[in-house]
C-alpha cells in the first residue's frame, strides 16, 4: 500500500495527518501555518515528499447541507495550488464535521492535524483501504 496524506486547510494553518503504509492507521502530525503563503505550500510539498506519500487529501468544506461556500472555493484553489507543486494527486474529500469529532475526541495534537486524521479515517474507509 502507500501513504496518504490529509489536510484541513485553513487561512491560519491548515491540519496535517498521514497514513500508516498499510492504509489502516491515521496520525496526526503538526499543522502548517499560512498554508496558502510561498512558505506553507513549500512546506507541505517537503512533507508529502520526506514522507514518500502517494496521495494527498485536502477536507472540502461543505455545509450541512452539502453545497460550497467561500471557503470551499478557497479551498479548491489552494488544492490546485498544491497540485502544480506535486508530482502526486491532490484529490478533496469531503470534511463535514470533522472539526467537531476533533473537539470532542481530544488528544496531544492540535485540534486542526486532529480534524485531518478524521478526514483521512474518513477517507480510508470510504475507499475501502481501512480495514
Amino acid at each position: 500500500m502507500s501513504r496518504i496524506l490529509a489536510l484541513d486547510f485553513g487561512e491560519a494553518r491548515c491540519g496535517c495527518a498521514i497514513s500508516d503504509p498499510t492504509g489502516t492507521l491515521a496520525t496526526p502530525m503538526g499543522a502548517v501555518e499560512r498554508p496558502g503563503s510561498r512558505r506553507g505550500l513549500a512546506a507541505i510539498a517537503a512533507l508529502a515528499r520526506d514522507r514518500q506519500v502517494d496521495r494527498v487529501v485536502v477536507g472540502l468544506p461543505l455545509t450541512l447541507a452539502g453545497e460550497e461556500g467561500q471557503q470551499a472555493r478557497a479551498t479548491r484553489e489552494f488544492a490546485a495550488r498544491l497540485g502544480e507543486l506535486l508530482s502526486v494527486p491532490v484529490e478533496l474529500h469531503d470534511e463535514r464535521l470533522t472539526t467537531r469529532q476533533a473537539e470532542r475526541t481530544g488528544g496531544g495534537a492540535d485540534a486542526d492535524s486532529r480534524a485531518a486524521a478524521h478526514l483521512l479515517e474518513a477517507y480510508l474507509a470510504a475507499s475501502g483501504r481501512a480495514t
